[in-house]
This record gives C-alpha cells, sequence and structure tokens, in this order.
C-alpha cells in the first residue's frame, strides 16, 4: 500500500505568485462615519454615554476575531486608530465590559441587490 504525497504544483510566473501571497495577509478595516459620532443625549439621568453602539459592537468583534482579551483589545483598536491618523479616544476594558451586557446586536438582512464581501480565511483548516 503507497503512502499518500501531496500534490505538486510547478510554479511558473513567480511574481505573480509572491503577490498573490502578500495579499493573504491583507487586512482591511473600514470605520463608519457612525462609530466615531458621539451619541445624542438619551434624556435619561446620569452621565451620558461616550460612545456609540457601533464603537462598543466593533471593538467587541475584533476581540471575538482575533481571540484577544478585551485589554488587549483596546491597545489593538488603539494602534489601529493611531496608524489611520484617526485621533479618537477608545474606550477602556470597564466601559467595554459594562456596555457588552447591554449591546443589543443588529444584523440586518440585506437583500442581493450588489455583491457581497465574504472572507474565508483558509489558516488551519486539514
Amino acid at each position: 500500500m503507497s503512502s499518500w504525497a501531496p500534490t505538486k504544483y510547478k510554479t511558473s510566473n513567480w511574481s505573480a505568485y509572491n503577490v498573490s501571497l502578500k495579499r493573504r495577509g491583507l487586512l482591511s478595516i473600514w470605520f463608519e462615519p457612525q462609530m466615531v459620532r458621539i451619541p445624542p443625549p438619551t434624556g435619561k439621568r446620569g452621565r451620558r454615554q461616550h460612545f456609540s453602539d457601533a464603537a462598543i459592537q466593533t471593538c467587541l468583534t475584533m476581540k471575538v476575531l482575533f481571540g484577544l482579551t478585551i485589554r488587549q483589545t483596546t491597545g489593538f483598536i488603539e494602534s489601529l486608530l493611531k496608524l489611520v491618523g484617526l485621533g479618537r479616544e477608545v474606550p477602556d476594558f470597564s466601559t467595554l465590559c459594562r456596555r457588552q451586557k447591554t449591546l443589543n446586536v443588529n444584523l440586518p438582512y440585506r437583500g442581493g441587490t450588489g455583491p457581497l464581501n465574504l472572507l474565508i480565511d483558509s489558516t488551519g483548516i486539514k
């Protein structure tokens, strides 16, 4: 019985192959305008929320996506905003902890009106 061997492909266009390898590590993040705005007063007692729900949801999404702790997430978001050049404040870990308990996540249904961006990561798939 012969053992299994992976298929080998001969690469003839090394420049295109190198470009495709570089594209695998591309990280694209879009910041929507509603994330950086300060939410209006709610009319309730107490201090007004300093960060919008979209900003909190983005931080928590990054936390889950990259498997970070909340304190690591705040550092990651700070470095992203610094790289982009946005001089915005990042919610601290206690704000993220408190707001994640009451955050209503809205996942709207989007019909097939245009192209859909789909991200598939094959890292670790056997």
